[in-house]
């Protein structure tokens, strides 16, 4: 029996969990190259939050403003969200309110680098996130297939800011990599190298996979099979709670 696939014309909200507009027009370009010719693709900031993330403070604030936009994005029928920051800020919290696929940029990163090679490297912006990093990978699975964690000590804002010194940073970090290590693969870090994993794969010659353009592609094929988020146990609806102080609009 043949498996119908959905035809249908799809809304996916990209959501930059910080609140730096210029590196959301990067992330959204990569996005659009990656989602389909009848995928509507919005892309977003929260209205509150850091202007990058590199800490776990960071990320406790910004997941707030994730939850905001996932809001707003159910109100508006949105058929799935990509949480573009690699650590992945507030992504069961997020799932928790959503019907639709909600995709961290690092989950799917990891899947689809094992999808085209037995072993990948993490290299990433700041040496002081590895550890976060290497949590996502225990958390997702992929243990034994992620064998190196690096750095290119380059701040979030200057991949921005400073995109061709950032870039020469990362490339010799990635070439580093991997004459060091035995990767088959390299998965980039941040959602703001975005718009560098062309050109690094030309260099490099092995895949370089970079989250968003894998978090757009697995969120519209599940759209395409009729997956959505499972509601039952723990991603289902949170109950009434009052909520109080600056976060009373969450009140539910």
């Amino acid at each position: 029996m043949t498996r119908q696939f959905l035809e249908v014309n799809m809304k996916i909200k990209i959501i930059n969990p910080n609140t730096t507009w210029s590196m959301t027009h990067t992330i959204e370009e990569a996005a659009r190259a990656a989602a389909g010719k009848d995928v509507c693709i919005e892309a977003v900031s929260p209205t509150m939050g850091p202007v990058s993330i590199e800490s776990h403070s960071d990320e406790a604030l910004a997941a707030v403003g994730v939850m905001d936009e996932i809001r707003k994005g159910e109100r508006e029928g949105c058929d799935a969200y990509v949480l573009a920051c690699f650590g992945d800020p507030g992504l069961h919290a997020a799932r928790e309110l959503a019907y639709g696929p909600v995709i961290g940029i690092a989950q799917a990163a990891f899947h689809v680098a094992s999808l085209v090679g037995r072993s990948f490297a993490i290299v990433t912006t700041l040496g002081r996130t590895l550890g976060r990093a290497q949590d996502l990978v225990d958390e997702y699975g992929f243990t034994r297939q992620c064998v190196a964690y690096r750095a290119c000590e380059v701040p979030v804002l200057d991949l921005d800011e400073h995109p061709d010194a950032a870039y020469q940073a990362l490339l010799t970090e990635c070439q580093t990599t991997l004459d060091q290590c035995d990767a088959d693969s390299i998965v980039l870090g941040c959602a703001g190298m975005a718009g560098m994993c062309k050109q690094l794969e030309e260099s490099l010659h092995v895949p370089v996979i970079d989250g968003v353009s894998a978090g757009v592609a697995l969120a519209e094929s599940l759209v395409r099979i009729g997956a959505h988020t499972s509601s039952r146990r723990e991603y289902s609806v949170p109950g009434t709670k009052k909520v109080t102080g600056i976060l009373s609009e969450f009140t539910r």
